[in-house]
């Protein structure tokens, strides 16, 4: 017979979140389960509901802990901005490699798309300290659009699998166009 530990708030709190961040890689928001996600985590829906409130509030929690853990990771150090940049995005596709809820999904719910902009600011803002750019509007405009493309080629690398063969020439496209938007790396 096997008697079962009660874990802390906190604990069963991380145990709901891991629970759905496994079960929301690989089932849309839409088509996720809050039954299929209690169980996993051995807890109750009504426990579930009683820390995130809804399915909505659960799952923007998931995001806002995913990206949390991918923004406030430490600046990489290395010899050139270029270099920086390069290891950013080394770990940027680890992470996405290790969990896919960090790749916005259909249906998602408004709290979970406002952590993603939120994260998006963020990532401009370490950039910006990366890169050693001020406020020249240009290098506004460029890291914005940068961030949507790393974005955009983040989701294809996912959708296709994580191809290990692919990810170098994404990273070589990555730093290219931001060196293209930036117009050097020296700015």
């Amino acid at each position: 017979m096997s008697t079962r530990r009660r874990l802390s708030t906190a604990e069963r709190r991380a145990a709901i979140l891991d629970a759905a961040r496994e079960h929301f890689a690989t089932t849309s928001y839409p088509d996720a389960s809050v039954p299929v996600i209690a169980a996993a985590s051995g807890s109750s829906q009504s426990l579930v509901f009683h820390y995130f409130s809804s399915k909505a509030g659960l799952y923007a929690a998931v995001v806002e802990d995913s990206l949390r853990s991918l923004i406030d990771a430490p600046l990489p150090h290395a010899p050139s901005t270029r270099d920086r940049v390069s290891l950013l995005l080394q770990g940027y596709l680890d992470a996405l490699a290790a969990d896919h809820t960090l790749v916005a999904g259909v249906g998602e719910p408004e709290a979970a798309v406002a952590h993603r902009r939120q994260a998006a600011s963020a990532l401009v803002e370490k950039l910006k300290e990366i890169t050693g750019i001020g406020d020249f509007a240009r290098h506004h405009w460029a890291l914005w659009g940068w961030v949507g493309f790393l974005e955009a080629g983040g989701r294809r690398w996912v959708e296709a699998g994580c191809p290990e063969e692919q990810r170098w020439p994404l990273i070589d496209a990555a730093l290219g166009a931001l060196e293209g938007a930036l117009g050097d790396w020296r700015v």
